[in-house]
């Protein structure tokens, strides 16, 4: 499937120089969070996602993910990981449903991936990541450094 043929749930974020700098550090933060290595590129991924979230001026990305997450109909997952049960899975063609296109798409172009790679990447790493940031069975308030400290 390419980007054209895809529909966009709505627009989203798209960060400048600035925020590339950040998700940079923010893949550094998470791959940290999530072990380090064995994803690859999924915590870089996910930082970029993350940051993306955080320049749309809400204050706190993690948050601004599971609500975008929750509207494109994956709130049942979403609260999974946040719970203190099992994580639910999650596939790239579902990540790729629910996030805004410009998003994704953005996030694919900066790791050098397709779109359908980088909602794989994600979808490799999400659950586990929203479940390391929400010990407590909620969403912490915080920026994602002040987040990640406390992971």
């Amino acid at each position: 499937m390419t980007a054209a043929a895809r529909t966009p749930r709505r627009p989203g974020p798209l960060p400048g120089k600035a925020g590339d700098m950040a998700d940079n550090d923010l893949g550094s933060l998470l791959g940290g969070l999530l072990g380090g290595g064995g994803k690859g590129g999924g915590a870089n991924i996910l930082g970029a996602l993350l940051g993306t979230l955080g320049s749309d001026g809400g204050g706190n990305p993690l948050a601004g993910l599971l609500n975008q997450l929750r509207d494109g109909g994956l709130g049942e997952k979403a609260d999974s990981w946040v719970g203190t049960g099992q994580n639910a899975s999650l596939s790239g063609p579902e990540v790729a449903q629910a996030l805004p296109t410009q998003t994704l798409d953005h996030i694919a172009q900066q790791a050098g991936l397709s779109p359908e790679q980088a909602a794989d990447e994600i979808a490799g790493v999400l659950p586990e990541a929203v479940d390391k940031l929400t010990p407590q069975g909620e969403v912490p308030q915080g920026s994602l450094e002040d987040l990640l400290g406390r992971g």
